[in-house]
């Protein structure tokens, strides 16, 4: 049997340009064993993935802030104190930079993500005046958080809603995000794009990026049990 999966999204199961790579629709419906999509992104959007995938709904949203699996959801952080983080930041000129929309945040439920573009220094020194608070940059953006959230820890309360020993996965991702779900798993693999925290935490770093790294991956694992 192959192993069940944690599969990071942005920088992973996409192309450079930030597209779902198709391939994801042709390897993953088939993928005989639990697959869990552990992402920064807000809950909605995990859920939608494994939907238009035919998968059961089991996602890690908001960098552990939320998991969904077997129909319960697990919301863990406090939201008050990440905006109260946001509003200092503004308060001193910083700006959240998603445009007056801001649909990167309306979802979300415990944390507050920050455009990539903004002024990173000054989010780190307002949010070090916050006790329990950190700025955990992901790439895509900096994300204001609890700093008791993680991948790692939400991966293990899903392996545990599905009776599995979260030794058993196999987790695939590019940022310092991903190295919580990397100590947890049993096998853990970074794509060639990923950051230097992600590449440290990994068993493996793979030759390919992007998804191409996670083609290679899944070809792997299918090898070992053919």
């Amino acid at each position: 049997m192959v192993p069940p999966l944690a599969l990071d999204i942005d920088g992973t199961l996409t192309t450079p340009t930030g597209r779902i790579d198709p391939r994801v629709f042709e390897l993953l419906p088939a993928w005989d064993a639990p697959v869990v999509f552990a992402t920064g992104k807000a809950f909605p959007y995990p859920v939608a993935l494994a939907n238009f995938l035919g998968r059961e709904e089991t996602v890690i949203a908001e960098n552990g802030g939320v998991a969904y699996v077997g129909g319960e959801t697990t919301v863990v952080g406090d939201p008050d104190a990440a905006w109260a983080v946001v509003e200092a930041f503004r308060e001193r000129g910083g700006a959240v930079g998603w445009g007056d929309g801001d649909t990167v945040n309306r979802w979300r439920e415990t944390e507050v993500a920050v455009s990539p573009d903004a002024d990173e220094a000054l989010l780190r020194e307002v949010a070090a005046t916050v006790e329990d608070v950190e700025v955990v940059d992901t790439g895509y953006a900096f994300h204001v958080k609890s700093t008791g959230v993680s991948k790692g820890r939400a991966l293990e309360r899903v392996a545990e809603a599905l009776d599995l020993d979260p030794a058993a996965f196999v987790a695939v991702g590019d940022s310092e995000n991903d190295a919580s779900t990397f100590r947890v798993a049993g096998e853990s693999y970074a794509v060639a794009n990923a950051d230097a925290v992600a590449r440290e935490a990994a068993d493996e770093v793979v030759a390919e990026e992007f998804m191409d790294g996670t083609v290679s991956v899944l070809a792997e694992l299918r090898e070992r049990v053919e």
